[in-house]
């Protein structure tokens, strides 16, 4: 009976022994845990300056290498656009300089170039450059005019204008959906506030790419998410639109952007295409003496860019972070930083 009674003890103290051991284990598990998060938490922090100085110096870079070569026309051939350089680039003391896995100090980078004249500026495109682009992407007519007429009225710079666009809306409507909001009234400073104009669906603004992305704001969403059953075009008005930038460069436009160009039809702009492939246009009289294309195509077309969106992708002890600038040119070498952010 001694026995029996002295055995539970031991196993009592055993089984409380194994419990605190337990407990500690636990609190040193969860410690060590905190811990390893302060660090990380640290670490980030002090890696986050180390990225912007990155993204810095790769605008940097970006800008010398556009300040490059003696080219009186930009082209996807050139280093700048990723190209193996064309003839007219320099010999000068950056023309080697990297794009990729760039390293300085810990941390390393890369940059793309890309300039904004391949695309359609919408806010200074004339309505007639503005109507044959949005009709290029194979709209309805009731879809095309209700898009066209939504976006001139969006842009419109009276705001007490009460006169519309016949398929255009004005603030009273974009009053009355859930949440409301008031019209632009202005420039359009970001693309994408086309998904805030009625009659621009989300498969009319990312075409192709629009089962990827959220319903518009005016559109009622389904339980999925989704619209309906929308039609998908070839194009979406994220593909031949921008916000900045001058005269559409031939040279960089894409085919479905040179099919919005009044004047452009198909078999045109696969000749442009193939041309340029050969050689890139010097100026904009040989396109249209090569081409087929219209004379008229020189109100709204050039060879040059001025206007790129440089991005760097940055990263520093595991850390990493894409950069993004718009840099202007002035010829001939003069580049300015308008802005820089990251995402």
């Amino acid at each position: 009976m001694g026995m029996h009674i002295k055995s539970s003890k031991s196993g009592m103290a055993l089984i409380m022994v194994m419990v605190a051991i337990f407990a500690l284990s636990v609190l040193v598990g969860a410690f060590a845990y905190a811990m390893k998060v302060e660090t990380k938490l640290g670490q980030t922090a002090n890696n986050g300056e180390k990225l912007i100085w990155l993204g810095r110096s790769g605008v940097e870079q970006a800008k010398a290498i556009l300040a490059q070569g003696n080219c009186r026309y930009e082209a996807l051939n050139q280093k700048w656009a990723g190209g193996t350089g064309s003839e007219c680039e320099t010999n000068g003391a950056f023309t080697d300089l990297p794009m990729e896995n760039v390293r300085l100090g810990d941390g390393t980078f890369s940059i793309k170039i890309t300039d904004l004249e391949r695309k359609i500026n919408i806010n200074n495109a004339p309505e007639t450059l503005l109507r044959n682009a949005i009709d290029s992407l194979g709209l309805s007519q009731g879809e095309a005019g209700m898009v066209q007429d939504g976006i001139l009225d969006w842009m419109d710079a009276n705001p007490n204008s009460n006169v519309k666009h016949p398929n255009g809306a004005k603030t009273d409507y974009y009053q009355s959906l859930e949440p409301p909001y008031i019209a632009k009234n202005g420039p359009i400073d970001d693309i994408s506030e086309l998904l805030m104009i009625r009659g621009v669906t989300q498969d009319i603004y990312w075409g192709p790419a629009s089962t990827n992305h959220s319903a518009a704001y005016f559109q009622q969403p389904s339980r999925s998410g989704r619209v309906g059953q929308q039609p998908v075009y070839s194009a979406g008005l994220e593909d031949i639109f921008t916000t900045m930038g001058g005269s559409v460069n031939v040279n960089t436009a894409t085919r479905e952007v040179l099919l919005g160009i009044p004047g452009i039809n198909e078999t045109i702009a696969d000749q442009i295409i193939q041309n340029r492939n050969e050689a890139p246009f010097e100026n904009i009289g040989y396109v249209i003496t090569s081409s087929g294309a219209p004379s008229n195509i020189s109100q709204y077309c050039g060879v040059n860019s001025q206007t790129f969106e440089v991005q760097v992708s940055a990263e520093v002890g595991g850390t990493r972070r894409t950069f993004y600038a718009i840099v202007g040119r002035v010829p001939p070498r003069n580049l300015k930083v308008l802005s820089f952010y990251w995402r």
